[in-house]
């Protein structure tokens, strides 16, 4: 072909029409209609080297929801109060972080802003004085209002760990209620969201949540689906196990359905999942429950006894000559990873965590109970700037969709794998289960034999390192990808 001067206008139009087609795209969020909760935590910003996350590090193209963490009680003032002013605020030289990631709300307009109180470090005593007191409870609900709407929040995030526990006191239950009672009251009539973190425990969600009561309050539960085990109790147990044997209460799937039959709405819970492990030391063999003396370890960056970020344990298993090994539960969907014993202290270091074949399958899990969306703790430890391995077997089971030879959809990004999966994987189990309710109509059905999930056993872990174009049907459009790219055509 000729280049003429026709032909390069047309090529410069192209280019510039795919760029712009690019930039809108990035400036949008998921394109499904479910929840997608990013916390922050923000003191990750002093974490050293490579492990260091600010707001510049954030993609609000991932999330549909970001909770900045923490604020704090004064319990004098009964009012909200930053936790680190130099790095919230803009007063005095600082940082203004409150400011900076409510700011990118003017380019990514889908993206809705809270700022959450509490946190584990706050304890639970001040909060249970506050709310006791009809007083300190109305001056907290206007000054909390007023702090929100200074600093352009669109909402806030309760993170009292929690009533009634650590300090606090059994009217909790009742004045955490009123709590969200008067704050919605005072809220609507600012169009701001009100949530709140919720424990996974079953004795904790007896004990400090009226879970029919306090749904009628807020707009969404973020439910803290991880910490079931860790080396507390004194053995190796999993972090977030999806499904546990003879119906124990730890683990995600009896949190998920006890608060559905406690009352809570499927359109409110927004189920949680870690983008971190607990980390375990055992003389015996790194295997599940072998015995442990409470000792754990801590990774680089995060640097917290019994505490790894999945960007510190994806470094590790990414090192081949690392000596660590790894081991998938189909029955939990957790993986465990174990190093080799310790000539010196003859100790095992054993990490149990959600890769993103682990959280396909929690995505998998909350559509099936039409559950609202997904939050994270946190997506500061996600491989943010992706330097790890690609996984390569991350729906492995899906079974629908394995039998039309998918497998993982192509990235242009490695960064926020984790995250990514959640996103891809709305779609794709909302896919897979249409698929599954439609199978004695569908021109594809799965080879049971061949994709049966043994329970109860642990396997090594495996994978297609494959990935192919495809493309498949969802309500009025169809996705394509191609070259990497995913396109969406209405039909």
């Amino acid at each position: 072909m000729t280049w003429q001067p026709g032909n390069r206008l047309f090529f410069i139009l192209l280019v510039a029409s795919f760029l712009y087609v690019m930039d809108t795209k990035a400036k949008t969020g998921p394109t499904h209609d479910k929840v997608v909760v990013c916390y922050i935590s923000t003191w990750a910003v002093y974490r050293p080297g490579h492990g260091a996350y600010s707001i510049d590090n954030f993609d609000p193209s991932l999330c549909s929801h970001v909770v900045y963490a923490f604020a704090g009680l004064d319990p004098i003032q009964s009012a909200i109060k930053s936790l680190d002013p130099w790095q919230d605020l803009k007063a005095e030289y600082g940082k203004g972080g409150y400011e900076r990631l409510t700011g990118l709300k003017r380019n990514y307009p889908h993206l809705k802003v809270s700022l959450a109180i509490g946190g584990w470090n706050e304890g639970s005593k001040n909060y249970s004085n506050m709310v006791s007191d009809p007083v300190t409870r109305g001056k907290f609900v206007q000054h909390v209002t007023s702090f929100i709407r200074k600093y352009n929040f669109d909402g806030l995030d309760l993170d009292w760990e929690y009533p009634t526990q650590r300090g606090g006191a059994p009217k909790d239950r009742d004045n955490f209620v009123l709590l969200a009672k008067e704050l919605r009251e005072q809220f609507n009539s600012h169009g701001l969201l009100l949530t709140s973190a919720i424990g996974a425990a079953k004795n904790v969600i007896d004990q400090a949540y009226d879970v029919k009561q306090i749904s009628k309050y807020l707009d969404f539960l973020h439910i803290m689906c991880y910490d079931y085990h860790g080396s507390w109790d004194r053995k190796v147990g999993y972090n977030a196990p999806l499904t546990a044997p003879n119906g124990d209460p730890l683990s995600v799937q009896f949190t998920i359905d006890y608060l559905l039959k406690l009352g809570a709405p499927a359109e409110k819970i927004v189920m949680g999942v870690p983008f971190y492990g607990r980390t375990f030391k055992t003389a015996l063999d790194g295997n599940l429950d072998d015995e442990t003396d409470g000792t754990a370890f801590q990774g680089p960056f995060t640097r917290e006894d019994g505490f790894l970020g999945y960007n510190e344990i994806c470094r590790i298993l990414s090192n081949k000559t690392s000596g660590w090994t790894t081991m998938w539960d189909p029955e939990t969907s957790q993986v465990l990873a174990r190093s080799e014993k310790d000539n010196i202290s003859g100790l095992v270091q054993v990490v149990t965590f959600d890769n993103s074949r682990s959280i396909a399958n929690k995505v998998k899990f909350s559509m099936e109970r039409n559950l609202a969306g997904l939050m994270v703790w946190s997506i500061d430890t996600d491989d943010f700037l992706g330097e790890c391995d690609p996984e390569s077997d991350i729906y492995e089971d899906y079974k629908y969709l394995k039998s039309t030879n998918i497998h993982n959809p192509p990235r242009i990004n490695n960064n926020y794998p984790l995250l990514r999966t959640i996103n891809e994987a709305i779609t794709l189990s909302l896919e897979e289960i249409e698929l599954q309710h439609n199978d004695k109509e569908t021109n594809l059905p799965p080879n049971e034999e061949d994709n049966e999930i043994p329970h109860g056993s642990i396997s090594d872990r495996k994978g297609d390192n494959s990935s192919s174009n495809y493309l498949f049907k969802n309500g009025s459009y169809i996705y394509t990808i191609l070259l990497g790219i995913l396109i969406f055509s209405s039909i």
